[in-house]
Order: C-alpha cells, then sequence, then structure tokens
C-alpha cells in the first residue's frame, strides 16, 4: 500500500515517521524549510518510547509528482482543510482512502466535498508531539494511538485492510465501528484540553491540581457533550467521568496542541474546537458560557502568525 502524509507537524510527524521506519511506503507532501531539512536530512521523532530516531523520507511539495496513493493521512489544522484538500487532489483516485486524523467534527465532511464522497473515513489520534524544529518532532506522551472507522458506522473490506497496514509500526491502531460518536467522543476531550490549557497557559497537572480550574475543565467537557447529544449523536454518560479520569493519568506537564500554536505565535484552531461547539449549541438551544469564556478570551490571538500548513 502507497501511503502520503500530509502535513508534517507533531501528528503527521510523529505516525508518518513511525510508519516509514517501519518499512511502509511513505511519501511526505511538505513545503518551504520542512520539505528542505526532509530531503537532505530526513526526519527526527524523538519517541521517549522507541527511543530517538531519524528516518530518510521521500518529500515532495507536488502532489502531482506522486500521482494516486491506496492511503492519505491527512494531518493539517482544521483551518487549512479545504485549501489542502484541494492541492492534494491529484493524491486521489478511485481507490484511494482519506483518513483525516485532525482536530474537530467537520473536517471530513470538508474534505468530501472536495475529493467526493465514499472516499473520506474518520479518525481520532492520542499523541502529545509538537514540531521542534522543521523535520524534528518532539513526543511528551506516548504511545500515540489512532482509531478509525467509517463514517456511516460498521466495518467493510477497505477498513480492515487499512488496520493490517497501520498494525506493527510501534503505535496502537484500533478500527472501530461507532466512528461517528467516537469523533465527537474525543471532540468533547479536546475542547476542555486544547481550550483550557491554552486559556490558563498551564499544563493538565496544575489544572486539575485547582478546585477551580478543575471544575472549569469538567464543565467545558460536559456542555460540549450536552450540544452533541442535542445534535442527536449517542455520547455515552460516562464520557466525561472518563476523560477526566485519563486526564489525571496522562503526563501532568502536557499541555493540548493549540497552547502551543499560541505560545509560538501561530494560527489557532479555536473556530474548529470552542467556536464551533458555541455555534452548533446557539442551533440547537444549549448554553455554552463556558465554551463561550474559552473562544472569548483567545479570540484576540486566533490568527497569530500565519503559517504554512506543514
Amino acid at each position: 500500500m502507497r501511503l502520503a502524509v500530509v502535513g508534517v507537524g507533531g501528528t503527521g510527524g510523529y505516525f508518518g515517521g513511525l510508519l516509514a521506519r517501519a518499512g511502509r511506503e511513505v511519501t511526505f507532501i511538505a513545503r518551504g524549510e520542512t520539505l528542505t531539512v526532509l530531503r537532505t536530512r530526513g526526519l527526527t521523532v524523538k519517541s521517549k518510547v522507541e527511543g530517538p530516531f531519524t528516518v530518510a523520507v521521500h518529500a515532495t511539495d507536488t502532489p502531482s509528482e506522486v500521482g494516486p496513493v491506496d492511503l492519505v493521512l491527512f494531518c493539517v489544522k482544521a483551518y487549512d482543510t479545504t485549501e489542502v484538500a484541494n492541492m492534494i487532489r491529484p493524491l486521489v483516485g478511485a481507490d484511494t482512502v482519506i483518513l483525516s486524523v485532525q482536530n474537530g467534527i467537520d473536517n471530513e465532511e470538508r474534505i468530501a466535498e472536495v475529493v467526493g464522497q465514499g472516499l473520506v473515513i474518520g479518525g481520532v489520534a492520542g499523541v502529545s508531539a509538537q514540531k521542534e524544529a522543521p523535520g524534528v518532532i518532539s513526543v511528551t506522551q506516548e504511545p500515540g494511538w489512532i482509531r478509525f472507522g467509517d463514517l456511516t458506522g460498521g466495518t467493510d473490506a477497505r477498513t480492515e485492510r487499512l488496520l493490517e497496514v497501520l498494525q506493527g509500526a510501534g503505535f496502537n491502531t484500533e478500527l472501530r465501528s461507532d466512528m461517528p460518536v467516537h469523533l465527537w467522543t474525543k471532540f468533547v476531550f479536546i475542547c476542555a484540553f486544547s481550550g483550557v490549557t491554552s486559556l490558563t497557559q498551564r499544563p493538565i497537572g496544575e489544572i486539575l491540581q485547582y478546585p477551580e480550574t478543575a471544575e472549569f475543565y469538567r464543565l467545558v467537557m460536559e456542555e460540549t457533550a450536552a450540544v452533541g447529544r442535542a445534535q442527536g449523536v449517542a455520547i455515552p454518560d460516562d464520557c466525561v467521568e472518563g476523560w477526566i479520569r485519563m486526564s489525571g493519568e496522562i503526563n501532568p506537564g502536557a499541555y493540548g496542541s493549540m497552547y502551543y500554536d499560541l505560545a509560538s505565535g501561530r494560527r489557532l484552531e479555536l473556530d474548529s474546537l470552542n467556536g464551533c461547539v458555541v455555534r452548533l449549541g446557539q442551533e440547537v438551544g444549549v448554553a455554552t458560557p463556558f465554551n463561550f469564556a474559552v473562544n472569548a478570551a483567545l479570540k484576540p490571538y486566533e490568527d497569530g502568525e500565519r503559517q504554512s500548513f506543514a
């Protein structure tokens, strides 16, 4: 199976790097200095579990040089989704599968509007990794995982084949038959984790240490879950409690990815996270004061200093 990784930030660099090291045929789509580094020095992943490694990779900024592939691992920031979906059209053939592992709940729909219905499947990824420098990925929380599945539910031959390809590369992989629910379940977590660590500019361990910030963190999740249920999504009753427990078990120094963008002056995924909750809440009549607070406080920083997706 021929793979293409689009977006060589923390997520794409980590999973793509492990896939390349495991011998999969991977092409990285990148730009600028990242492309130069990948071509001349390879991709470096500073993994705590696998150990630091550098792997020689094939990289290009011209998807037409690659042609149709079997799998596109779509890892760009949510605000770049439509632009990059148009850019990668040469990678997409009749049998191509596009696996989005982005923050947010509507990226798959936006990709499908460009490349066609039926080619995009949903996915959620778990890893705390950041682009330390072009072509260098620093990992703070492992092992990583990807859970994916058809957006209509169930499993089929193409998703089962994809599971075989992703397994054994150094991260956990799970094929889900309830992917629409799972996308929203992860959305509940990431709106709180990224939103509150960005708002407070403190790691999760400190947020949970103080009753006031711990309660704020919980309430962001509870109202996000309430919006999802009002949308007709069968979010489990124990969703929030499960994420609270998990939050207490991860690296206490961990931040959400949006915090790193904020700290570096980059554009924020705010509109696809807390801003999205506010909009959807208004549509279904669910109050979202805590997501509104996160969105309002971070709004002046949303545009940052525009950076390339890679």
